[in-house]
């Protein structure tokens, strides 16, 4: 597994440093690395992180798109923000479905941290979304979401995903910067 890993995470390095460039590209290095997560973390028997990967391969499809089709002036989609009242609505429906999905990991499989799993699965599944409409608070969702991760990868013995998780919330602070920078210029040209 540590070739697997190896690649899987050399892959979601650079979806990430695009990902922080604004470069469509990030969603190819998001399907690779994406599909070979849902292996691993699968046979960890982090069922809904497995699970959460086959979605992250839709989803780079889908940023790949959205990001492609961009504006109708035929310029990039810009970085926007959402309303605080749509991320406590999220934040609370993420709560609710991780405890419900949490309590039947824990009842009805063998799954590993089933409560820890189900709400970083869920909460990626939203911040993921937010990436691919380019939305500016995702990177404060994973900061948390990442955090969480370092604990579940490492306790799991996935120390190259571990340490992945460790470089990510490193790099989150220059992904908020860029994003906002870019915000705030395409607020300066409406």
């Amino acid at each position: 597994m540590n070739l697997l890993e190896g690649i899987a995470v050399a892959m979601a390095i650079g979806y990430l440093l695009l990902a922080i460039r604004e470069n469509i590209w990030c969603w190819f290095c998001a399907g690779i690395s994406t599909a070979i997560y849902a292996w691993v973390t699968f046979d960890a028997r982090l069922y809904m992180d497995a699970a959460l990967n086959v979605f992250y391969f839709a989803m780079a499809i889908y940023g790949w798109q959205v990001w492609r089709r961009g504006r109708s002036d035929g310029h990039e989609k810009p970085v926007v923000t959402w309303p605080l009242a749509t991320h406590a609505a999220a934040l609370t429906s993420i709560a609710l479905v991780s405890v419900v999905n949490g309590y039947l990991l824990a009842t009805r499989t063998d799954a590993a941290f089933p409560y820890l799993d189900s709400a970083t699965t869920w909460a990626a599944v939203w911040a993921t979304f937010l990436v691919a409409r380019k939305v500016l608070e995702n990177w404060w969702y994973w900061l948390v979401i990442d955090a969480v991760y370092v604990f579940l990868y490492w306790a799991r013995d996935l120390d190259l995903f571990a340490g992945l998780f460790v470089f990510y919330i490193v790099l989150i602070p220059f992904g908020l910067m860029a994003w906002r920078r870019s915000y705030r210029e395409a607020q300066a040209w409406t």
